[in-house]
Parts: structure tokens; sequence; C-alpha cells
């Protein structure tokens, strides 16, 4: 047990006095107060912890507190009432650190044990916080306060009282999570900053936190008044004060970062539905940053039990579908439209705990929207039975479903995940998805079940390719790898010998080798450039779009490209990366290393999307590229080019004086990143589910 000392004032001793009478074995009743706590350990990066409170009995999660953001002495004063079934088992009590988007931080336990407090009297205790791994670490302290008493009529109500309590407790869950509105920040540039450097510069950057959620701005080398022109959303939640905390820093390669200055914002002050253009000063120090910033209503996004499901009302389900009809394409472009998930329940999960069995939880992702279900204690086979709703703002987003185990002094333990593209799904139709591992390359034990339903707006989607994705706030870091440069090389030495087949074809024509060949290609390249015309670039694409529709649709890779993606040797050295002393003296190496493995995979990725815009492999992106070309054809075709490029260099040398906060792009380069690589096509690939085959012997499967 761990330490347990009385608070100071008129509180009663944790132990009952000889003489009075032992609690009986019955139904109880506890009230404790949570108050406060005492230097809590601190788990976030600026040093401080976003801390909150569960309290379990029997293994099962019976209260949780709301969250206090960046406070080591948080003041909760929050009540509950639990019903006891007996008062041999400890009340166990843990303070977790939350994290958005990442698994939260354990802070530290405790036990209350339930038989030494004495009954119908008021005691106020504070127990030491302790982890059973590093016991001599001190980890602060919470203060309670506690009142058992005898439960008066053990036969009518308990079973209403539990229910009352866990209806609460799965209402604190759901309202936790659920947010009230989206800030959209338009991160603009820096005026006039601090320089950091010798050189008399600044290599800054941005950090954002609201609340919990924290957003990072990429880094702009050797200049005190960056441009960034970058645009993201957070979530403004119920128990978030509304203040935007802002801090700029210096990036320093080996060592810890400069920090030049911060701000802050009261999202209070700001009217909500409109834009506002904002130089926000930087305390005691000089430069500022301007921002634009959008307050809006969140829409459709919820937690619901199965019987309440929107898209099974026909008249529901005709009103959201008339809501993003093609009359409405025009309105609220950021609202492309809605997905329901049902996540219903999963078989054959991995066992994660010593007893042979599992406490499994799931979570659901959709770019930076995060939800998930209550935990399913000791079970390999739960059933959640939950229903999500998120607002899609990009069709081409990929739904994130993770399985994971609850720890009780640790963080969740990975069971197993799937990804599937919004542009995949089958509407309505409940399957079962086999989990992949972290990478999504090779297959875990246990199917989860889902059922989804996507509603959207085509043009608004059509739009929504051309402009810049959102970019995931939370992801892993890069690692160095002698394996992954590898594989890069060799996918960019594919898509180069792609070329020089190409080449090769043409200079065999050139050189006779076939005379039948030659005499066709020389034909076609008389009458081609006899009567060339510029609409017969795109219509030369709009062929090779069509023939691939008709000959190679749905063509998929074949099994050596999968073979390409054996993750087992990288996770060997990852282990062997994790060792101290080796990369810590090579920082400079590592960025070199780590540009050269990025820029390989970003080449590569480039040519195999363009060759899978072709091949059809995402039907909905294909049709959108037959559009265009047929659009660009017909105008090539009617117009000069004189009128066209004088509209484009207009548009391009105006562009900056009609809008001066206008976010820079490529809409070619937009479009592209819409197209999966050849790396994620595995990923996205379902592993198909063998009845008869047990769930840890499944081998991935080449359909088509």
């Amino acid at each position: 047990m761990f330490g347990i000392r009385k608070a100071m004032g008129a509180s009663a001793p944790l132990a009952a006095d000889p003489d009075q009478e032992a609690p009986s074995p019955g139904m109880h009743t506890l009230d404790v107060e949570l108050r406060r706590g005492h230097n809590l350990a601190a788990r976030d990066r600026g040093g401080t912890s976003d801390p909150y409170v569960k309290f379990k009995l029997s293994g099962k999660e019976v209260f949780r507190s709301k969250i206090i953001n960046k406070n080591l002495n948080p003041v909760w004063d929050e009540r509950t009432t639990l019903i006891l079934d007996g008062l041999s088992e400890p009340l166990y009590i843990k303070v977790f650190d939350y994290d958005f988007g990442l698994q939260d931080d354990f802070m530290g336990s405790a036990y209350l044990p339930l038989d030494s407090l004495e009954q119908q009297r008021t005691v106020v205790v504070t127990l030491e916080l302790k982890d059973s791994h590093y016991p001599d670490q001190d980890l602060g302290s919470l203060e309670l306060s506690v009142t058992l008493g005898p439960k008066d009529s053990p036969v009518e109500e308990p079973k209403d009282c539990k229910q009352q309590q866990s209806m609460r407790l799965s209402e604190v869950h759901r309202k936790s999570q659920l947010w009230r509105g989206i800030v959209s920040i338009a991160l603009i540039e820096g005026r006039d900053l601090i320089p950091m450097d010798p050189n008399g510069l600044s290599d800054p950057y941005v950090k954002f936190r609201l609340g919990s959620q924290k957003y990072r701005s990429k880094t702009i080398s050797k200049t005190l008044s960056p441009q960034w022109r970058e645009q993201f959303d957070l979530h403004l939640y119920e128990e978030t004060a509304g203040v935007l905390e802002i801090s700029v820093w210096d990036k320093d390669t080996g060592r810890r970062d400069d920090f030049i200055g911060r701000c802050q914002l009261d999202l209070s002050t700001l009217a909500p539905e409109r834009t506002h253009r904002l130089e926000l000063s930087l305390e005691n120090v000089p430069g500022s940053l301007v921002l634009l910033v959008t307050l809006t209503a969140s829409l459709h996004v919820s937690i619901a039990e199965m019987s309440v499901t929107p898209l099974d009302d026909p008249r529901e389900r005709a009103h959201i579908a008339q809501h993003y009809g093609f009359l409405r394409s025009f309105s609220n472009m950021r609202d492309v439209g809605i997905v329901m998930i049902k996540v219903i329940r999963a078989e054959g999960l991995m066992a994660a705990d010593v007893t042979g069995k599992s406490d499994p939880f799931c979570v659901v992702e959709l770019n930076n929207d995060r939800l998930q279900t209550h935990t399913v204690y000791k079970n390999l086979n739960p059933e959640w039975n939950k229903v999500f709703t998120f607002n899609v703002k990009d069709i081409h987003a990929v739904l994130e479903v993770t399985v994971l185990d609850e720890d009780r002094d640790r963080s969740a333990d990975f069971l197993g995940k799937v990804s599937i593209p919004l542009l995949y799904v089958r509407n309505g139709v409940q399957r079962g998805y086999v989990l992949k591992n972290k990478h999504l390359t090779g297959p875990k034990k246990g199917v989860v079940y889902l059922e989804i339903d996507v509603i959207f707006n085509t043009v608004k989607a059509a739009l929504k390719t051309i402009v810049p994705a959102e970019n995931k706030y939370i992801e892993e870091d890069p690692k160095v790898s002698k394996y992954l440069l590898q594989q890069n090389f060799n996918r960019v030495k594919r898509c180069i010998m792609v070329l020089i087949n190409i080449g090769s074809y043409i200079n065999s024509c050139f050189e006779w080798e076939s005379a039948q060949r030659s005499i066709l290609s020389f034909l076609v390249f008389v009458l081609v450039v006899w009567n060339f015309e510029l609409y017969m670039l795109p219509l030369s694409l709009l062929l090779l779009l069509v023939w691939n529709y008709v000959f190679c649709l749905r063509e998929t890779t074949d099994t050596s490209m999968e073979a390409m993606f054996d993750w087992e040797e990288e996770e060997e050295e990852e282990k062997d990366c994790e060792r101290k002393g080796f990369l810590d003296k090579l920082y400079a190496i590592q960025d070199v290393f780590l540009s050269v493995q990025t820029a390989l995979d970003e080449v590569a990725s480039y040519g195999e999307r363009i060759k899978n815009t072709a091949n059809w492999t995402v039907p909905f992106l294909s049709w959108l590229a037959v559009t265009v070309l047929c659009v660009a054809m017909v105008l090539l075709y009617f117009l000069p080019l004189r009128y066209l490029v004088l509209a484009w260099g207009v548009n391009k040398f105006t562009k900056k004086l009609r809008n001066p906060y206008l976010i820079d792009n490529n809409e070619l380069v937009d479009f592209l990143s819409r197209v999966p690589s050849d790396v994620q096509v595995v990923q996205y690939r379902e592993l198909k589910v063998d009845p008869g085959q047990s769930p840890n012997k499944r081998k991935r499967t080449n359909p088509g």
C-alpha cells in the first residue's frame, strides 16, 4: 500500500478505534471529494502537466475528473458517490497527464484502504503518489475528503445508483472529447524579431497551444521577418478557457532551441463567423506576429449509442443529403460532407495482459479529429456499439481506427490498426477489417467490425482537391534508417527506369529494329507534327486515361511490390538506434541523412502518384483529371493560345494585389498529394477475412 497522510485540521483518523463497531460486510456508499493536487510530476516539455484523475474499483473505472491545463497544483473540487459491494478491496486512484492525439502519460497512483475508514465521519486524507517502476521518485500528492456510510436499501436502489453512476461517467467521457467550435488560424508572417544567432539572424518557428492541443509551424531559416503562410485548425472544447498561447522559438541544431518571445490571444473577445486580421506584439521584447483568426461553430460531431444513428432515419438521411446536394455546392466551402462510423465489435484480439486477456478500447481519427470508445475490461471479443460522426473537410482524408489495450500504470499497448480512405468506403455495409501493424504493412491478430456511411458534395470535394491538404499536428518523428534510405532509392530507381525504357522504345523506332513499328511511328510523327494543335496535348493524356480505364481499370500492384515493404529489418534497426551514445554525437550527419531520405521519398511518391492517376487507382481523382483535361482541350481548341497565356499572366501578377495574405499553393502539386503512392496503396489495401483460419496466421492477399 502506498502511504497515506492525514490532513491538518479537524479531520478524523483513518483507523477506527478498537471500541467502535467494525464496518459491516454489506452495501456501503463512499462520498469522495477530490480537492486538489500538490507538486505533481511535470510530463510536458514546458515543465507542466495537464492532470486528471481516475478512480477504479475491482479493476473498473468508476470516476474520471476534468482536465486541469498546465498546472502542477491543480484544484478540482469535484464530488462523486460510489456504491461499494464490500470493503475488502481498496479504491485505486491514478493520475494522468492528458496529451491530445497521443497516449496520456502516467503521473502516479495510490491506494485508499476502505476497511480502515470510520463510518459516517468525514476524513480528509493526503495520498502520496507513487510509481511501482520508480519507487523512490517524488510524484506529489492528492488531497481528498471521504465519507463512508451504510447503504440503507441494498435491494432496491443499488442497480439504479450504479446505472446513474455509469451514465454519469459515460457522459463525462463523451463531453471531454466533443468540441463546441473550430478555431481556424492562418499564420502569415513575423515582423522585426530579435536576432538569436551570431550572424545577426534567427531561424524562427512558432508554437501554438489551446488547452491540451499543440501545433508547431515550419522553420524559416536566417530571417527576422519570416513568411510562414500556414493554415491550421484547433478545437475549442467546453472546458477550454479559450486563451490561445503563442511562443516564438529559434531553431538550433544539436542544442536546445532559443526562446524569442511569447504572446496570448483571448478568443472570447473575437466575434464568431468572421475572419479577424490581428497583429500581436510579443511580450517584453520587440517583434510581432500577423495572424488571420476565424471562429466557427462545429456542425456534425457526436458520439452516440447504436440506437441513435441519424443516417439510419430515412428523413434525417434525406435532409443531410439535401444539405450536401448540388444546389448548395458553393455555400460554406469548408463543409464538404459528413461521415458516420459505427464501431460495433472486435474479435480474436491479442492478449496483452499476463492474465491472457486485454482491456481494449478503440480510437477513431480523421485527420486531426479524434474520438474514442469506452474500455471493455478483460475481454478479447469486445463489443462497443458506438456511433461516431465527423465533419468531412477533405474527401481524400483517411479514416484511422486503432485498437489499444488500457494499462494500469503505463501507456496503452498497441493491438492493431486499419486505415480506410473515405473514397474507398462502401456506404451502409458492415465489414470486418483485419487489424494491421503500426506500419500498416502486415496483419495483426484480430478483426474489427465497422459500418461506415459517407455523404459529401462532389463539387466541393473537387474544388478542395486543388488547395493545400491539412497536415496532422501530431506525427511520429522521422528516424534515421539505412533500410528506408535503400528502399526509397529503389523506388526512385524504378521511376527513372520507366523513363529510360520509354526512351529506349523511341530510340528503337529510330534504329528500325522493327520495320513495321518504325514505319507506323514515322507516319504518326508526320501526321501529328503537320497538324499539331495545343489541344492535342490534353487529348493525348485523355486518351491515356481512357485506355487505362478500359483495359487496366483498378489494376493493382503485384506481389513483388508488397515484398519490397518488409519492415522486419527496419524494426530491428529501430531497436538498435535506441541504444545510447551513437546518434547523440552525430546531429549534423543525422540531418543530412534525413534530408536525403525524405527527398528520395518525395521524388518516388510523386512519380508513383502520376502513374496511379493514369492507372485509375482512385477513380474519383482519375475522373476529375478527365474533367479537367476535357475543359482544357475545349478551351485550347476554341480560344487562341495568346488569350489563355495572357489570362494566366494577369492572374499570376495580380494575385498578391487582390489578396495580400493569400497562402501560396500549386494546384497540380495539391492534386497529386491526394493520389496515393505505391506505399499508401499497399497500406490501404484490405486484408481478406478467412473464417476458417486463425487470426494470427492470416497472410496478405492480393485482390484482383
